[in-house]
């Protein structure tokens, strides 16, 4: 049976033990603590037997001028449970709790070859506008 659940400051035991394919990177403990206690950042995680098999993160943020957003920073399933359903469930998570959290939008990017995220995204009921291009910008070193 899998479970989908918002993560709070107190599930840091289950943001410690995913599956081996969920995160590009291990979960480091210092920095999972440090998002699971900051109000503005949010994970919704899908278990199964205690163990996080997929991910959506996000933060909400304000601007002087605008009303408040939600901005999904990725969502991630493992392979074995692929095509099943569990991302969607984890993005309609998310998204009610944006709404719940006032954000009048959320919005996420992916690159237009990542058919799996587009078909997701589609099946959420998510919209593509025109091509957007990303810029990003290496803050380390000199």
């Amino acid at each position: 049976m899998i479970t989908v659940k918002v993560l709070t400051s107190s599930d840091l035991p289950l943001l410690l033990n995913p599956a081996d394919d969920v995160f590009d990177n291990p979960v480091d403990e210092k920095l999972a603590r440090e998002f699971l206690e900051d109000p503005r950042h949010h994970i919704v995680v899908a278990l199964s037997d205690g163990v996080v098999i997929g991910f959506a993160s996000a933060v909400h943020y304000i601007h002087p001028d605008k009303p408040t957003e939600l901005w999904i920073n990725e969502v991630g399933v493992a392979d074995a449970h692929q095509g099943k359903g569990v991302g969607k469930a984890i993005l309609n998570e998310m998204l009610r709790l944006g709404k719940q959290l006032g954000c009048v939008n959320a919005w996420v990017l992916t690159e237009p070859d990542n058919a799996r995220a587009l078909g997701l995204y589609r099946k959420v009921g998510g919209q593509s506008g025109t091509d957007a291009v990303m810029f990003s910008f290496e803050l380390t070193g000199d």
